[in-house]
């Protein structure tokens, strides 16, 4: 289009970025230096899915895609703005600052993006406070709406959970931001093969995991899990850093990350796992409910509401948080979408509207203790 329009635009884009994200395959001649051959996930180049092998799409598909999505002049624009609140400082800084006492809170920032205070810790999930989710700030995908907290109002950070390595999910300005802001006193936790990206940036408070394994800090244990998804930061390294979700138990209160997954049997697995050792169950589950459309392309690497709801049910999570929507557009629904789609699942699936809410952007939601 000569004149530019925007959906053009943003889907020449999308083109573009997908190609550069890795679309093509991992880079010739490089050696996973975590191989490990007992572990079905891991391969000499680097990491796999548990059922599904690889969610690799040929580029005859990702063409498909883009050119039918530009074509029909998809995503429609939403018909109401993804709901916004001020953000309560005041409490979200009395909380931090209530130790043993902090009352379990989760305020959502944005996406992925959320401040969870439980157990006596700030724990921010798959930071990303910039205005585009890319590689340059200039072109890529742009924040619908500013963040519900800037980077700059939160309280101290004790932990940053990373579920994976794409740009909407780890913003390398925000993660030199949060430390810079902490002097290095933050930990970051991330899968494996990301601690030296972190380094090179300066960061090194760093500990970096691989499925089912657990790293305890100021009496939280945390555990990586696997979830059905993908990495790439850039031409050639698809697949070569590993990706999960994060469950996190601490004294009163316990919770789950999915980051980005495609609906598989890893989600009944992490429920076995976890209640093996914890047996008192997940409180809250954060479960992504957005970027999922068109199905033949998405589904094997994004959820959709009907399947994030079987998710909230397999974990077995006493509530569950629908994130990772209205922020960016990313994919062919509209950013209004998720929250109908949501609604009919729960009905669909027989779940109750309190089990498996939204929040506004900037909104904190007290969860009750366990005694």
């Amino acid at each position: 289009d000569p004149c530019g329009h925007p959906l053009r635009m943003t889907g020449l884009w999308r083109l573009v970025g997908a190609l550069l994200a890795g679309v093509l395959g991992a880079g010739a001649g490089w050696a996973n230096p975590y191989y490990n051959p007992d572990k079905p996930h891991h391969t000499p180049t680097g990491f796999r899915n548990n059922h599904i092998g690889t969610v690799n799409k040929p580029l005859g598909d990702l063409l498909r895609w883009r050119y039918e999505a530009i074509r029909d002049g998809l995503p429609k624009p939403p018909g109401s703005p993804t709901p916004v609140v001020a953000p309560d400082l005041a409490a979200i800084q009395a909380n931090a600052r209530a130790g043993a006492a902090m009352v379990p809170a989760v305020t959502w920032i944005g996406h992925a993006t959320a401040l969870v205070q439980a157990s006596g810790l700030n724990v921010l999930t798959d930071p990303i406070f910039s205005e585009r989710a890319s590689p340059v700030q200039i072109v890529g995908p742009k924040r619908a709406q500013p963040p519900g907290v800037p980077l700059a109002d939160l309280p101290h950070i004790d932990v940053v959970v990373v579920s994976h390595n794409h740009y909407d999910h780890l913003d390398r300005q925000s993660v030199v931001d949060l430390n810079h802001r902490s002097q290095g006193a933050t930990l970051f936790l991330v899968p494996l093969g990301l601690k030296p990206w972190l380094e090179n940036l300066g960061i090194t408070h760093v500990v970096e995991l691989d499925w089912w394994e657990r790293h305890r800090h100021r009496g939280v244990d945390f555990y990586l899990t696997p979830v059905q998804h993908w990495s790439a930061r850039s031409l050639g390294d698809r697949s070569q850093t590993l990706w999960g979700g994060w469950a996190a138990f601490g004294p009163g209160f316990s919770w789950y990350l999915s980051g980005d997954t495609g609906y598989s049997p890893d989600f009944a697995e992490t429920r076995r796992f976890l209640d093996s050792r914890h047996p008192q169950g997940l409180d809250l589950a954060l479960i992504a409910v957005g970027a999922y459309e068109p199905r033949w392309f998405m589904k094997e690497q994004h959820v959709n509401p009907l399947e994030a709801v079987r998710i909230h049910q397999d974990l077995g999570a006493r509530r569950s948080i629908g994130v990772h929507w209205g922020t960016f557009e990313l994919t062919d629904e509209p950013l209004d979408q998720p929250p109908r789609d949501l609604a009919a699942a729960r009905q669909a699936l027989g779940v109750p509207d309190d089990d498996f809410v939204l929040l506004k952007i900037g909104e904190t939601r007290r969860l009750p203790q366990r005694q």
